[in-house]
């Protein structure tokens, strides 16, 4: 996984979302839609000085995964006399690295940590069974998200929290089973449905009220372009 690569899925969630071509470059995506999204963050392993991704930063040790597996002497340290708590401490200090950029059965990771059995991960962070993911923290069972948070069983879907069951939507929050919608929160069973909330199997809903079909398309039009470039 690379910055070109990243671009290309991005385009893609972006074009199936909104049916216009992506006009945002990663960087741009990141600070406008991502701006609150817990993501990895970058240190030094502490063994090399490199440049690593990590989910947390408060450890005061780093090291890559890869490092230390490279590593010989972890069961070798020489025993010393531990006569205080203070003694345990700085034996403990000397072994005591944070792993970074964790990953198990996965493919094509980068800028990304505590990610398994996964594809097309980039800069994001405890993903699980997903495929083609950005900037995104705690999804599962999911492909082409972009922006997500703890939600599963979303497919091309951009800013999703708290939320399952999504395709083609944008901007989602605590609600199931939305369909080429944007702005919900707290809904189900919605079908092309614009900022709507607390209400469920509708279609056509526009502000939690009935549009036909003709004006709908023609205000989120309107809503797509101003997302797009506002």
């Amino acid at each position: 996984m690379d910055v070109r690569n990243a671009q290309a899925i991005l385009d893609k969630i972006i074009g199936q979302i909104f049916g216009y071509k992506n006009p945002l470059s990663l960087d741009q995506f990141l600070r406008k839609y991502a701006f609150d999204v817990r993501l990895p963050q970058q240190v030094n392993d502490s063994t090399t000085g490199e440049l690593t991704w990590t989910q947390s930063v408060n450890p005061a040790k780093f090291i890559t995964t890869q490092n230390a597996w490279n590593r010989q002497d972890w069961d070798t340290m020489p025993a010393r006399n531990l006569a205080t708590i203070n003694d345990v401490l700085a034996a403990w200090n000397e072994v005591n690295f944070t792993s970074t950029e964790r990953q198990v059965d996965s493919l094509s990771v980068a800028e990304s940590d505590n990610i398994y059995t996964s594809e097309n991960v980039y800069r994001s962070e405890d993903i699980s069974d997903s495929k083609n993911v950005l900037f995104s923290d705690g999804i599962f069972s999911s492909e082409f998200v972009a922006a997500g948070q703890r939600s599963n069983a979303l497919s091309f879907c951009a800013r999703v929290e708290d939320s399952k069951d999504c395709s083609s939507s944008f901007a989602v929050t605590w609600s199931k089973k939305i369909v080429n919608s944007m702005f919900i929160e707290d809904c189900s069973d919605m079908y092309e449905c614009m900022f709507c909330s607390h209400i469920t199997n509708k279609k056509f809903y526009i502000a939690n009220a009935q549009y036909s079909e003709e004006e709908y398309r023609r205000i989120k039009d309107m809503v797509v372009r101003w997302v797009l470039t506002a």
